[in-house]
């Protein structure tokens, strides 16, 4: 049964609510906005039903409140309010009301807008649900492809999804950049991360596979492999628009090899120049290379691609991110003892 908050400050209309609504959904009345955001601790309805003229805080500066917090942004609010003001209206759709019922209201009249909405909230999920279903679908055969040409990247992509989502949650529990990180959705962030090394589709096998060290335009052609990234990004956006997911994947495959004191590329930024994803990326990458075998190299043992990491911190590496990174060290070797990986 799905979960409506009423929020009002009259008796009355808390009880009209609850009558109305009782048979068909699972009603839970509060006095204030106060006790709302106290009781959202604990409960996430489906549906709010918020009161507009309410004293200490009215229902405007609730909803923005609301909106404001990225675990209850996405909640559906109706206002309930007893003028009939398009101004008033006007300012509710722009905070993200999804609809007015004017009190006093009836109860068929109630019941059917909550329905509505409910119905449509559930198909647009769905819909979403589908949709992240074939975007994750298309993204894994692009990276496997990506992934099957390099023969000695197999498990990479899987590997250091892993490792972002560690780092991430790290960044987290230590307050790192939380105020950008708070505002991702790490499941897409961890996807369009499956896409960095998508240029590398447009370097020659021989290089890619090359058993040997690179020679210097050898490397050079390697490197080309972030720019051509963003490149193919751009043409997906340019073609379907621009997204969430894309933009992120944009910055993954063309900031993961740039260095925080700018000697990277392709674009040598510098410091917090570079976004967030190619600074968690950079860390991440590396320790991947460092720890497998490479057609050019032997694995190294996890603790000396730490150490290898921390020395850079400052220079190659954010010295933020690098420290969450050695605190989840032992996170990060366990990664590669999963079956498959």
């Amino acid at each position: 049964m799905k979960t409506v908050f009423v929020v009002d400050d009259s008796d009355t209309n808390l009880s009209m609510a609850e009558a109305a609504l009782e048979n068909q959904y699972r009603v839970m009345t509060m006095p204030s906005a106060a006790k709302m955001f106290t009781l959202l601790d604990k409960v996430i309805p489906d549906l709010i039903l918020l009161d507009i003229e309410m004293p200490e805080m009215d229902g405007f500066a609730a909803l923005t409140k609301l909106k404001s917090m990225n675990s209850l942004a996405n909640i559906p609010v109706m206002f309930l309010t007893g003028r009939n003001d398009s101004e008033v209206e006007a300012r509710g759709f722009q905070i993200g009301a999804v609809d007015f019922v004017t009190k006093p209201f009836s109860a068929p009249v109630l019941l059917n807008r909550i329905k509505n909405h409910l119905d449509i909230d559930e198909i647009i999920r769905e819909r979403t649900m589908q949709f992240n279903r074939l975007q994750n679908s298309i993204v894994s055969v692009l990276a496997n492809v990506v992934e099957n040409r390099d023969t000695g990247t197999s498990g990479h992509i899987e590997r250091t999804s892993a490792y972002i989502k560690i780092l991430i949650d790290g960044m987290k529990k230590n307050g790192v950049y939380l105020d950008e990180i708070e505002s991702w959705d790490t499941d897409k962030i961890i996807s369009s991360a499956r896409m960095h090394d998508l240029g590398k589709v447009s370097v020659t096998d021989i290089i890619i596979n090359k058993p040997g060290k690179l020679t210097d335009e050898e490397y050079e052609i390697m490197k080309t492999h972030a720019q051509e990234g963003e490149r193919i990004i751009d043409e997906i956006i340019a073609r379907t628009g621009e997204g969430e997911f894309l933009r992120n994947a944009r910055l993954f495959a063309g900031c993961h090899h740039e260095r925080w004191d700018g000697k990277g590329y392709p674009h040598r930024l510098k410091g917090t120049e570079i976004p967030l994803q190619g600074r968690i990326m950079a860390i991440v990458d590396v320790y991947d290379a460092l720890v497998s075998e490479r057609p050019y190299k032997k694995a190294i043992p996890a603790d000396e691609a730490v150490e290898i990491i921390m020395q850079s911190s400052g220079t190659h590496y954010d010295p933020l991110i690098a420290n969450v990174f050695y605190e989840a060290r032992e996170q990060f070797k366990q990664v590669r003892l999963r079956p498959g990986l």
